[in-house]
């Protein structure tokens, strides 16, 4: 009858020491279950958003390369980054009519990379806090156990006994935070690394659209140059 009793005191299944525990060492267990459950969740989240940004800014890049000029460019890139890179080309374009051709190229570059790290920077957000799980995970884990470990000392020395039956259940329960602990924190780094690696994969293939979309500003340029200089007043001119 005493063992039936101790066994449903000291259930020791993962549910049952988490039931038992102290409340600072079950708030711990908790807030490492809410922090294991966030990883998860950014994963999808962050995978579903860098498959359709690569997928789209892969169908921008194959449009840029088989067009000839920007003209041609804003008739096929109608959405997404390479759209908003071709706006910012095509404004900065309007606004710098009668300017010379070096100028525009610089003050578009400097637009179009403020742009590339906006982009690489909204795709990132959020990735911080699995960084965040994944260094303290374990110390917060450390932490309740710890705690238990205190608490079980404290009920030996209450109870005036060394039996392993009283120490065990206490210190079970106070290993069990250190194990949720490393269960949060493991995945995070993971996720965070193989999220990292993604996202600047996806920059490198936003970078190659700058690339592009500069090159056909540069050939617009020097195209109307060469159409301005080649006028009859300006051969004239020369030729004075």
């Amino acid at each position: 009858m005493t063992d039936k009793a101790t066994e449903a005191a000291h259930d020791l299944s993962p549910m049952g020491m988490f039931l038992h525990a102290d409340m600072v060492v079950r708030a711990v267990m908790v807030t490492l279950l809410l922090a294991s459950v966030v990883t998860w969740a950014i994963l999808l989240v962050k995978t579903l958003s860098l498959h359709f940004a690569k997928r789209e800014i892969r169908t921008s890049l194959k449009a840029l390369r088989s067009v000839a000029n920007l003209a041609e460019a804003n008739d096929s890139v109608r959405r997404g980054v390479g759209a908003l890179l071709l706006v910012e080309i095509e404004g900065e374009v309007a606004l710098s009519q009668g300017l010379p051709s070096e100028g525009i190229k610089e003050r578009a570059a400097m637009a179009l990379v403020r742009i590339e790290a906006m982009v690489g920077k909204r795709m990132a957000s959020g990735t911080g806090i699995l960084a965040t799980i994944g260094s303290i995970g374990p110390f917060v884990g450390l932490f309740g156990t710890v705690w238990g470990i205190m608490g079980s000392f404290i009920g030996i020395a209450n109870s005036n006994t060394t039996s392993l039956a009283v120490v065990a259940p206490g210190i079970a329960e106070a290993l069990l935070a250190t194990g949720i602990g490393l269960v949060a924190a493991i995945p995070a780094v993971v996720i965070y690394n193989a999220l990292t690696r993604s996202i600047t994969g996806y920059r490198a293939l936003v970078g190659d659209a700058v690339a592009l979309t500069m090159r056909h500003l540069s050939r617009d340029l020097d195209g109307r140059e060469r159409v301005t200089y080649s006028r009859p007043s300006d051969l004239r001119l020369a030729a004075e």
